[in-house]
């Protein structure tokens, strides 16, 4: 009688992908921070006591800058700080997107 209900094989279904969650970058390294405070070389008045202070190509190939932040040279082209120019302090530190490539 056990034979009368024996298992069926199942049809085979694969499983739904989960989807897939952007890529995190990895946090801001605090020598770019610094680096940026102070080789800065372009600064915008944005009113109101703040600048925005960036790094320029030009000064990131400069030997100083370039040996201050080796591999994060990159990086640091794509950070912006707003600066409180009364209180002396950072406001808020910016970074663009990593550029993407297209397929």
């Amino acid at each position: 009688m056990a034979r009368q209900f024996a298992r069926r094989p199942r049809p085979f279904s694969p499983r739904p992908q989960r989807p897939q969650r952007p890529a995190i970058p990895a946090p801001l390294p605090a020598a770019v921070v610094d680096a940026v405070l102070r080789y800065h070389d372009e600064t915008q008045d944005q009113g109101g006591g703040r600048s925005l202070l960036r790094l320029t190509p030009r000064r990131l190939r400069d030997g100083e800058v370039a040996r201050a932040l080796g591999d994060l040279a990159m990086r640091a082209s794509q950070v912006s700080i707003l600066w409180n120019e009364h209180e002396g302090e950072i406001i808020r530190v910016f970074e663009a997107p990593a550029a993407r490539l297209a397929a």
